[in-house]
C-alpha cells in the first residue's frame, strides 16, 4: 500500500473525529496561538501603538536585563512570591480537600473554602485592608498593642518591609478556591474498594491511605492544581496593586505584571511590553513543563 492511499484511509476513517475536533482548533489557534506569536513578534519592534512597529532585534530584552533595574526587582518579587505561596497555597489546598472530605458537612466547608476564590482580588484586599490598616484601628494593629508586642502601630501597606508579606497572606487565601475544589472532587472519586484492599494488604492508618492509595490515584488532579499554583503565583496583579499601589514604596510590591500593565497601558510601549510577556510566558512554560513530567503517569 503506497503513501497515498494509507493517507486516504486514514482520512477516510477519522474525518469525522477531525470535523468536530476543528472548532475548538480554529478558536485555540485565533484566540491562544495568534496572540502568543503576536506577542513574541512584537517584542523585537519598537511600537507605541500609533506608528508603524520598527525593528529593533534584541534590544528589548538586552535593555529588560541590562539596563531595567525595576523589573529586575519585580522579577525578583515575582519569584519570592511564586516561591513561597506557589507550594505553600498548593499544599494547603490539598490539605484542605484531605480533611473535609471525611467530614460529614462536607458541602458547607467546601462553600466557605471556595468563596474567596470567586470574589475579585480588589475586593477581598478591601476587606482585608481593614485587618492590615496601617493605623491603630486596624484589628492586626489594634490587637498587637493591646497585648503589648507592639508600642506604635505597625505600616503594613506602606512600609516594604511588609508589603510583600501582606500580599501573600491575602492570595493564600484566594488560593484555596479552584486546586481546593478539584482535590475535593478527587478524593471522593477514589473507589472506597481501593482503601478496604489497602487494608487488608496492611495499610493501618489514613497517613498510609493518603500516601500509598490516594495519591497515585490522584495524579490528574494534582498536576491541574500544580499548573493553577504556577500560573497564579506568576500572574499576582490585582492584589499587589489593591495593597500598595502602583507603584508600591521602593517597589516593594512590584510584580511582572504590573510592570507590563504599567508599560502597555499606561506608556503604551507595547514592543517593550511584549518582551516582557514573552519573559514570563517563558517562566511559566518551563515550569509547567517540569512539574507536568513530574506528576503526569509514566504512560504519558
Amino acid at each position: 500500500m503506497t503513501r497515498t492511499e494509507r493517507l486516504k484511509r486514514f482520512w477516510h476513517k477519522n474525518w469525522m473525529g477531525y470535523l468536530f475536533l476543528a472548532p475548538f482548533v480554529i478558536l485555540f489557534t485565533i484566540f491562544v496561538v495568534t496572540p502568543v506569536l503576536w506577542a513574541v513578534g512584537l517584542s523585537f519592534t519598537d511600537y507605541n501603538m500609533m506608528q508603524t512597529p520598527h525593528f529593533v532585534g534584541l534590544n528589548n530584552y538586552r535593555l529588560l536585563f541590562l539596563d531595567d533595574e525595576v523589573f529586575l526587582t519585580a522579577l525578583a518579587n515575582t519569584l519570592t512570591f511564586a516561591v513561597i505561596t506557589g507550594p505553600a497555597g498548593y499544599l494547603l489546598s490539598f490539605f484542605a480537600a484531605w480533611v473535609i472530605n471525611q467530614l460529614k458537612f462536607k458541602r458547607a466547608f467546601a462553600l466557605a473554602f471556595y468563596a474567596p476564590s470567586i470574589t475579585s482580588g480588589v475586593a477581598m484586599s478591601a476587606v482585608w485592608l481593614v485587618i492590615f490598616s496601617s493605623d491603630r484601628y486596624g484589628y492586626l494593629n489594634d490587637f498587637l498593642l493591646n497585648i503589648g508586642l507592639i508600642d506604635s502601630p505597625i505600616l503594613w501597606n506602606t512600609d516594604p518591609k511588609y508589603i510583600m508579606t501582606v500580599v501573600m497572606v491575602i492570595s493564600l487565601w484566594m488560593s484555596m478556591g479552584t486546586g481546593f475544589l478539584v482535590f475535593l472532587a478527587g478524593l471522593q472519586n477514589v473507589p472506597r474498594s481501593y482503601y478496604e484492599a489497602a487494608a487488608i494488604d496492611g495499610v493501618k492508618n489514613k497517613f498510609q491511605e493518603l500516601i500509598y492509595v490516594t495519591l497515585p490515584m490522584m495524579k490528574p488532579q494534582l498536576l491541574f492544581g500544580a499548573i493553577n499554583a504556577i500560573t497564579g503565583a506568576f500572574g499576582v496583579f490585582d492584589i499587589a496593586v489593591s495593597v500598595a499601589g502602583m507603584p508600591s514604596p521602593n517597589y516593594a510590591g512590584h510584580t511582572i505584571v504590573a510592570h507590563l500593565y504599567d508599560y502597555a497601558f499606561i506608556r503604551f510601549q507595547m514592543g517593550y511590553a511584549s518582551a516582557i510577556a514573552v519573559v514570563l510566558f517563558v517562566l511559566t512554560f518551563t515550569l509547567g513543563r517540569i512539574v507536568f513530567r513530574l506528576l503526569s503517569s509514566k504512560d504519558e
